[in-house]
């Protein structure tokens, strides 16, 4: 039974051709009387920046409505900016280097109604939207906000997670409103997708995170007593020291570790990774080469810069590794195998 990554890109794209035409009644998969409908994509996804989803990969899919990313804003001192809308890394990393302050915020109630209202223009029945943990940011909440709002289906889901262990929930869900799945059939699917998902960082100090109030006082007092490096986790949402490392070489060394643990964990080879960075991707692609050679079998890791909303909070130098799985909506696979 052939196997598709909800992430590849070629046999989603080639699966939204079909179903743009799936509309006509006439079309089915097969001939004679045993012949089903092709199904109908009926759901749409929406999700925010934080999902650190590839730019590409979104602008494949936006054009159907099948996936709207909800910009998150990024304040550096007075000016605001829009994650996707402004090139905003280098502004980030100068304002950091230099003390000054960088906040965030979650999207405006007004601006997922917008995403819902324009996925309903586009025929879409309901829609399944994931969101950077509600312990980290208030966007699920402006997304239950406008959900409440439009007067069609719409499911908030708290992925728990950020970055491409968020994205990876997303493109997990894409998949299965490409299969014609219901709403609740996508958002169970996202789940159970991110419920096997891991992220594992390094940062050169942990000040950003206290300023931002993403970890606590008390752990960020490991950066600064006797040069220790941590290793952080995504953990129900929240983040958490995982390991205290006496150097960054050291530190960088124990976190492929404790990637490539996880990965060969995983059954049948399946473990699929991504690694983000920020203000470093040389070191990145260092990682990443060395996880591709440690973990035989594994998919492409997929390396880019953190989204500026993450980046603000983990500062410059982070080195973040996701640890996922390939996947296929069972729906998928069944119709494969006729």
């Amino acid at each position: 039974m052939p196997h598709r990554d909800p992430a590849g890109w070629p046999w989603l794209k080639e699966r939204l051709s079909g179903l743009r035409q799936a509309t006509r009644p006439e079309l089915v998969r097969g001939t004679g009387p045993g012949a089903v409908p092709a199904a109908v994509v009926r759901t749409a996804v929406v999700t925010d920046s934080a999902a650190a989803l590839p730019a590409d990969w979104v602008r494949g899919l936006a054009a159907d409505g099948l996936l709207t990313v909800v910009p998150m804003p990024v304040m550096v001192g007075s000016e605001i900016y829009g994650e996707g809308e402004d090139d905003i890394a280098d502004t980030i990393a100068v304002a950091l280097a230099s003390g000054k302050p960088v906040k965030t915020s979650r999207p405006s109630p007004g601006q997922f109604e917008q995403a819902y209202l324009a996925a309903r223009r586009h025929g879409y029945e309901s829609v399944v939207s994931i969101h950077i943990s509600g312990e980290l940011s208030g966007t699920a909440d402006s997304a239950r906000i406008a959900a409440a709002r439009v007067g069609f289906p719409v499911e908030v889901l708290d992925s728990r997670t950020v970055g491409m262990a968020q994205g990876m929930g997303v493109q997990a869900a894409v998949a299965a409103a490409a299969d014609g799945l219901t709403a609740g059939e996508v958002r169970e699917f996202a789940e159970q997708r991110l419920a096997r998902t891991r992220v594992y960082f390094y940062v050169p100090s942990l000040e950003q995170l206290r300023r931002g109030g993403r970890i606590g006082a008390a752990a960020s007092l490991w950066g600064t007593m006797l040069a220790i490096k941590p290793i952080l986790a995504v953990e129900d949402g929240r983040v958490v020291p995982l390991e205290k490392v006496r150097s960054a070489a050291k530190a960088i060394a124990r976190l492929k570790e404790i990637v490539v643990a996880d990965a060969a964990a995983r059954s049948g080879g399946q473990a699929r990774l991504a690694v983000h960075h920020f203000g470093n991707p040389a070191e990145a692609g260092q990682l990443a080469a060395e996880l591709a050679a440690a973990v035989p079998g594994c998919a492409p890791i997929q390396i880019s810069a953190l989204p500026a909303v993450l980046a603000a909070h983990a500062g410059l130098g982070v080195l973040a590794v996701i640890v996922g799985e390939n996947s296929t909506p069972a729906a998928t696979e069944a119709r494969a195998a006729t």
